[in-house]
């Protein structure tokens, strides 16, 4: 399962990466997205996919789950959301104000 989940997140990673090289700037806020997805799905692998009791220590329970990569990604989520909002606030105002939202038209006639 942890192959197939690592996989998973080296094709999200090249899609972002993808999207970022791009020249608009609603596809570099989705790579911005997707490579945040990804750093969420490669702590959750690096915690480990294992099943177990609450995080709790008691003298039944042998095994349980670490609650430290879940309370990252949650963090990270949350984070992410409020990036993403802003990122496309500001994408929106500038095409308000430009007309347009491609990179090399928005950089100006000086660094041509």
């Amino acid at each position: 399962m942890e192959t197939f989940i690592s996989i998973v997140i080296g094709i999200l990673f090249t899609i972002g990466t993808y999207l970022i090289l791009s020249n608009q700037m609603l596809r570099i806020i989705l790579g911005l997205s997707l490579i945040s997805h990804a750093v969420n799905l490669m702590i959750i692998v690096m915690g480990g996919l294992k099943t177990g009791g609450p995080p709790l220590l008691t003298e039944k329970l042998t095994t349980f789950t670490d609650a430290i990569p879940q309370a990252l990604i949650l963090t990270a989520i949350v984070i992410n959301f409020a990036v993403t909002a802003l990122l496309l606030v500001l994408s929106y105002r500038t095409y308000k104000k430009h007309g347009t939202d491609d990179m090399n038209q928005l950089r100006g006639n000086e660094n041509e």
